[in-house]
């Protein structure tokens, strides 16, 4: 029953990571937490254990969404080599912290730490289509322009400023195994100007890397329960191929507003769960 269960999850949480760019972590590791404040069979399920199961997920998810975008050319592989240059470091440093703390506590974090990447898009400006110039200072900045149907859209980032917050983002998700997208996708977004779709895209493609290396950091510390790995992997990679295939038909948009309700739901869910 439990490895059924695992299945579903996996496939659920991965369609719908593969479809907001957050590589599925952000919805695994919260029903994970939830079911092991609910039920006997997940009592395996601590913080540690959920964490390096997530990242490990997360390199098959990502796989099969990042193969998924690439042949659609949604990645911007220029953008994400600075975001994997920085996020793996701090991907390394992130796993080893999670060691320390405990389950309810680390619930609670997760908690307010969804609520405030959801407060975030509260502050969004969509990007300007067919727009003929960048209206920043564009010294030292790397500039892209990308033509999403007949859109072209013109956004730009510091190295300096890609490497910080990739860095940040990928201590971020070593410590709770969210794959770094839940933060990295609004970054984009905000920060840097990516329309969405790109930023998705982008995301999966530095997910991919950085969940390997922080997953290896995990399985040095011992905490994978294999057993269960076993039964994630199928409906990670399926659910990941169609959260991409899906994705190509919402509106940036809708990808964005399903961004919001995922993240607003589980954040107040973990944090009731963390106190109580």
């Amino acid at each position: 029953m439990v490895i059924i269960i695992c299945l579903l999850i996996g496939l659920l949480s991965a369609m719908l990571g593969s479809i907001v760019g957050l590589g599925g972590g952000v919805i695994l590791v919260p029903i994970l937490l939830i079911l092991h404040g609910t039920t006997d069979m997940f009592d395996w399920a601590n913080a540690s254990t959920i964490v390096g199961i997530s990242l490990v997920i997360m390199i098959f998810t990502a796989m099969s969404s990042t193969y998924t975008y690439a042949k659609v050319k949604r990645i911007d592989y220029k953008s994400g080599l600075y975001f994997i240059a920085g996020s793996i470091p701090g991907g390394v440093l992130g796993a080893w912290f999670n060691q320390f703390v405990e389950t309810k506590m680390f619930s609670l974090f997760l908690g307010i730490f969804m609520l405030l990447i959801f407060s975030l898009f509260l502050f969004k400006k969509t990007p300007n289509p067919e727009s003929p110039k960048l209206n920043s200072n564009l010294s030292n900045k790397v500039i892209r322009e990308v033509k999403i149907g007949k859109k072209i859209y013109q956004y730009a980032f510091s190295p300096v400023l890609a490497l910080l917050i990739a860095f940040t983002v990928g201590m971020l998700s070593g410590f709770f195994g969210i794959g770094g997208g839940s933060l990295m996708v609004p970054a984009m977004i905000l920060f840097f100007k990516f329309p969405p779709h790109i930023a998705t895209a982008t995301s999966m493609f530095m997910i991919l890397a950085l969940s390997m290396v922080s997953s290896f950091t995990h399985i040095i510390l011992g905490h994978i329960e294999w057993i269960y790995v076993w039964a994630f992997i199928p409906g990670a990679w399926f659910g990941g191929v169609l959260g991409a295939k899906i994705n190509q038909h919402l509106s940036s948009k809708a990808v964005e507003n399903l961004l919001r309700i995922v993240l607003l739901f589980i954040g107040l869910r973990l944090i009731w769960q963390g106190l109580f």
